[in-house]
């Protein structure tokens, strides 16, 4: 289930403290009013975990996962490598 967060459209709330996190299912209805303090919410833009390589990937890598490399050569045209 994917997390969602939400913070409070006006004031603010000991409860809740303003912001929350909650993991809801994708089929689920739009959450409109917070759990706890029953005030509206909105649904907020947060980041997005993504996995870290510790090294750039070289041509060779790319070539060993099946990917075509190519290099520029003008404008418009490419060589494969």
């Amino acid at each position: 289930m994917p997390l969602y967060e939400y913070e409070l459209c006006e004031g603010e709330c000991k409860i809740c403290g303003g912001k929350f996190t909650l993991n809801r299912p994708l089929s689920a209805p739009p959450l409109e009013k917070c759990p706890a303090c029953k005030k509206p919410v909105r649904k907020i833009i947060s980041s997005f975990s993504t996995p870290h390589k510790l090294k750039p990937v070289s041509f060779s890598d790319a070539k060993k996962a099946g990917f075509t490399v190519l290099k520029k050569i003008r404008k418009g045209e490419y060589e494969k490598q």
